[in-house]
């Protein structure tokens, strides 16, 4: 994949669904398609869908139909099924309205195209949690070798935004699963990462109603070191390079100074950014 030739990433929504009399930008026809043919997107970022929102958008699509037309590759020229990029809200909706056809526009797409139009969408819809966004983000740079700054350009985000949302799957799994249902905000997975116990002081933050900048504070107060019997601030440039560690590898990254040496600690919740982080290493 990182010999391909690399496609501008982003062409947009408005290039895929510009549609006029029934056909969309680029000459693709907007065509019926049986409901059972269309199977949810192997590239699909989006894994928790709100049960009331679709009950809501159900009802609107037994009244009006489905609006806009799904997004759809077909899964094998051989084969009538399609796999769908775009619209699964939309999909998840009419089949619960008990629609036998729904609209599509079928396009050929790459496998990166589908999961950065399929990122995209839901980006512009601000449908996804900080932790989806960040392992499509993952996914991008790691699998289609598609940097930061091509991600922060094509979505309209900073780099910094970019980097900061993928610092989050630094953090372990209880406190990612937080962040997913809505019990803490990106803002609060941040201010956790440079804790030594983020699990606990998660809890905290949630029982407490801590703000973001209430959790800041308590990291800090909590994670700095004690030098005769007091806490001492840390050290900027440890900090920082700690936080750059992060960023770059993925993993939570600590170090520990010591009068002569000292001591780097890379921390991993689950034995897949192990296996990541032991293959950056071996190809170095």
């Amino acid at each position: 994949m990182s010999g391909a030739r690399r496609q501008p990433l982003g062409r947009g929504l408005s290039a895929l669904f510009g549609a006029a009399e029934g056909r969309a930008e680029g000459g693709g026809a907007v065509r019926e398609v049986a409901i059972e043919l269309i199977r949810p997107g192997a590239y699909q970022p989006r894994r928790h869908f709100d049960e009331a929102e679709l009950d809501a958008l159900a009802q609107s699509v037994r009244e009006k139909g489905v609006l806009q037309p799904l997004l759809v590759r077909q899964v094998d020229e051989d084969d009538a099924a399609f796999e769908l990029i775009a619209g699964e809200r939309r999909w998840r909706a009419a089949q619960r309205a008990g629609l036998h056809q729904v609209p599509v526009l079928v396009r050929q797409l790459a496998d990166v195209e589908a999961l950065e139009i399929a990122l995209i969408e839901n980006l512009q819809r601000e449908d996804l949690t900080s932790i989806e966004e960040a392992e499509a983000y993952r996914r991008l740079t790691r699998d289609f070798g598609r940097t930061q700054a091509d991600l922060a350009t094509a979505l309209g985000k900073s780099r910094s935004h970019v980097a900061n949302t993928l610092r989050l799957l630094g953090l372990p799994d209880v406190v990612r699963r937080q962040l997913e249902t809505g019990a803490l905000s990106a803002g609060h997975g941040r201010a956790l990462l440079s804790a030594q116990d983020p699990v606990t002081l998660a809890g905290e933050v949630v029982r407490r109603g801590l703000n973001v900048r209430a959790t800041e504070q308590l990291v800090k107060r909590k994670t700095a070191p004690r030098v005769g019997g007091r806490r001492a601030e840390r050290d900027a440039d440890t900090a920082a390079l700690e936080r750059e560690l992060t960023r770059e590898l993925g993993l939570r990254v600590t170090i520990a100074g010591k009068t002569r040496g000292g001591a780097l600690t890379l921390h991993y919740s689950n034995l897949d950014q192990l296996d990541r982080m032991l293959a950056l290493l071996r190809a170095r």
